[in-house]
């Protein structure tokens, strides 16, 4: 994706105060956020006196002019020079970090709460302030412009057609005698799904690691990603969240399928989740807290029975939040959970995940992707939402 205005926020930076990160903007959402440009290996990113720069090697330099989304690109190897010629044998990060701010008069940082703690005190043995940022870094990320939305929406597409990929072979396997589940002359995995959902998101340019395809007593564990072989008429849940390669955004949705049929008991639990889900969305609007999200789906099972704690030795019923926020990372905020005290505004895109998980059935868990609007919200998942599979 390639905004035609930039999202960056608009940081009033004075002469001797920057802001400082250091990292791999593949593996830093804001590094990517504040570049928008892609890279492996960690890089230097400053804003000082309004303008911000990235100072890159070689190797990426020439890259970093085209795509950086900043006003300056500066060579870290020219700088490396300057410093070998005034003496230093081998120039390092803070080294390099310590010549640019000498030169721009920068005697007092401000970094992230992850900002490298060995890099931290060697820029403070050279006299330089840094001032860790309470909160996050760029507030501005919480709330998505029309053009991360629809990137956002973009990459909810290829999170459906993996979920499809898996339904189809769902659809066209065959129950064995002994409950197993026949695909293409073969028993059916947790590891055949997954490698036709791979290549869903591949094909879409997107990545989907760690996805999730857990039968039966594996489901209880919300986070458990699944393996062997599955079996007929169990809750499989499936929850894919793909990431593009393009832009760095998430996709995030989560189905619960049975393939035969499903016990009355799973029936009752499925209509119960999809209720709790219901509701969630008709409270969502802007001025409510996630914690009353949260609190309305709580409630709702806790009045149709069902019991959430620490029941028969493991966590059972409903016992993570109702759902986060998603955007260059796959859990960012706000959080619609006990924590989420903040008022929720629009440009926010959240999953709304309710889920219950009892040991003897299995869990259920049904997962959307919204976006909060000026007068409630809008759903970027299409998929259907269905218990049985013929």
């Amino acid at each position: 994706m390639t905004p035609k205005t930039s999202t960056r926020p608009n940081h009033p930076v004075s002469v001797t105060e920057a802001r400082l990160i250091v990292a791999a903007s593949e593996t830093d959402a804001n590094l990517l956020y504040a570049t928008r440009f892609f890279a492996p290996d960690p890089f230097i990113f400053f804003i000082h006196d309004r303008r911000d720069y990235v100072v890159v090697s070689d190797l990426e330099i020439d890259r970093a002019r085209q795509q950086a989304r900043v006003h300056s690109v500066l060579s870290l190897s020219g700088y490396e020079q300057k410093l070998r010629k005034s003496g230093s044998r081998d120039p390092d990060t803070a080294a390099v970090l310590t010549r640019i701010f000498k030169d721009k008069g920068i005697r007092s940082v401000q970094v992230p709460e992850n900002f490298p703690l060995g890099l931290a005190a060697q820029l403070q043995e050279s006299a330089l302030r840094i001032r860790p940022c309470s909160g996050p870094f760029f507030p501005q990320r919480e709330l998505k412009t029309s053009e991360e939305i629809n990137e956002i929406r973009r990459v909810q597409r290829t999170a459906e057609a993996g979920v499809e990929a898996a339904l189809q072979a769902l659809r066209e396997c065959r129950i064995g005698r002994d409950g197993t589940l026949t695909w293409n002359g073969t028993k059916l995995t947790a590891e055949h799904l997954k490698h036709r959902i791979g290549l869903a998101a591949l094909e879409q340019d997107c990545v989907a690691s760690h996805t999730i395809v857990a039968c039966g007593g594996q489901g209880v564990d919300p986070h458990q990603e699944g393996h062997g072989l599955l079996k007929a008429n169990q809750p499989i849940i499936i929850d894919v969240f793909p990431r593009s390669q393009v832009s760095g955004y998430w996709g995030d949705i989560t189905r619960t399928l049975v393939k035969g049929r499903a016990s009355e008991r799973l029936k009752i639990q499925f209509q119960a989740v999809l209720k709790a889900q219901q509701l969630a969305l008709k409270t969502i609007r802007p001025g409510v807290t996630g914690c009353q999200v949260h609190q309305k789906v709580i409630d709702w099972f806790k009045n149709c029975g069902f019991t959430s704690g620490h029941l028969r030795g493991r966590m059972q019923g409903f016992f993570h939040g109702t759902g986060h926020g998603v955007g260059l990372e796959i859990h960012e905020a706000p959080r619609l959970s006990a924590k989420g005290g903040a008022p929720l505004r629009p440009g926010q895109v959240v999953t709304v995940e309710p889920g219950l998980y009892y040991s003897g059935v299995g869990g259920v868990r049904i997962e959307d992707l919204v976006v909060i609007t000026q007068t409630g919200f809008r759903n970027l998942t299409h998929l259907p939402k269905f218990l049985e599979i013929e």
